[in-house]
């Protein structure tokens, strides 16, 4: 379980820095630009992954461009996220992303959905509802970015989580391998498009952004290493790995989110947080 709290804290750790992003000047797009060489780097170091196997004419080529595209952009949605809705809001929204997996599986192929796990979909879809801020802010577009925020970081998860399955069942290539292909593409796409906005005058580049993207690059690969080896670890567990790290990052994410930058919780938004907490147990014990 070492590895499984090691995962949370970074995870967090990624949170804390996106809401340190405004105070410190740090543009979240180009930090999150800089982030992806740091993961698909150690990616190669500690994997060693073989992309001379990949044949191009059987791999999901498709979907890897797709994850490309939407991680750097939901990267800059999940900071956008937890600036205006804070750090509680935008783990839970990550965090029951997990949903939307399983409902795909029910809705696109077929799989059977035992009635315990459909009410663990629903209660979760109760806590999104329950934990939308829905009358902060004064002004319309903050009460706008207050909801729409977290349902993009919620639909977004999912989608990537989605897609992340699908090369997981590719049997060409190791999963670390496709996973070094798609941070790979993530940078390559997200640099190019700094580079046409630095060119056309929409960015200017900044030092403390790239230091920025290599600190969260850092953490960001943190995450994913220490999740990977806590199944590694528990190959007989994993729902004991899946709830314990969804669970851990939605605690400890409310934790630091109202201790250490006093967000605000009001009773519904509290239940809500409950209610995911039980959802994941339910779906854990049903899976």
């Amino acid at each position: 379980m070492v590895f499984v709290l090691l995962s949370i804290c970074c995870s967090v750790i990624v949170s804390i820095l996106l809401k340190l992003a405004k105070r410190y000047e740090i543009n979240i797009p180009q930090a999150v630009v800089w982030n992806y060489p740091v993961a698909a780097f150690f990616t190669f170091i500690i994997y060693r992954p073989d992309v001379a196997g990949l044949y191009i004419a059987t791999a999901p080529v498709t979907v890897y461009l797709l994850l490309g595209i939407l991680l750097p952009f939901l990267f800059v949605i999940l900071g956008l996220s937890v600036r205006y809705t804070g750090i509680v809001r935008t783990d839970l929204a990550q965090r029951l992303s997990l949903f939307i997996p399983l409902l795909t599986a029910f809705v696109f192929f077929k799989e059977q959905v035992s009635m315990i796990k459909l009410a663990g979909i629903i209660m979760g879809f109760i806590a999104i509802v329950c934990t939308i801020p829905w009358q902060k802010g004064t002004r319309k577009s903050e009460k706008l970015a207050s909801w729409i925020y977290p349902l993009m970081v919620f639909a977004g998860m999912g989608v990537i989580d989605v897609l992340f399955k699908q090369i997981a069942v590719y049997r060409g290539l190791p999963y670390t391998t496709s996973l070094f292909i798609v941070l790979l593409l993530a940078f390559i796409i997200s640099v190019i498009t700094l580079v046409l906005f630095i060119i056309t005058g929409k960015a200017k580049f900044n030092w403390v952004n790239l230091v920025s993207g290599l600190i969260l690059g850092f953490f960001n690969f943190g995450n994913i290493l220490f999740y990977l080896k806590a199944h590694r670890a528990l190959p007989e567990n994993p729902s004991l790995v899946f709830s314990a790290m969804n669970i851990g990052v939605i605690v400890a994410g409310a934790i630091v989110g109202v201790f250490l930058f006093k967000e605000r919780l009001s009773i519904v938004n509290k239940i809500g947080i409950v209610i995911a907490v039980i959802s994941i147990l339910v779906i854990s014990l049903a899976g």
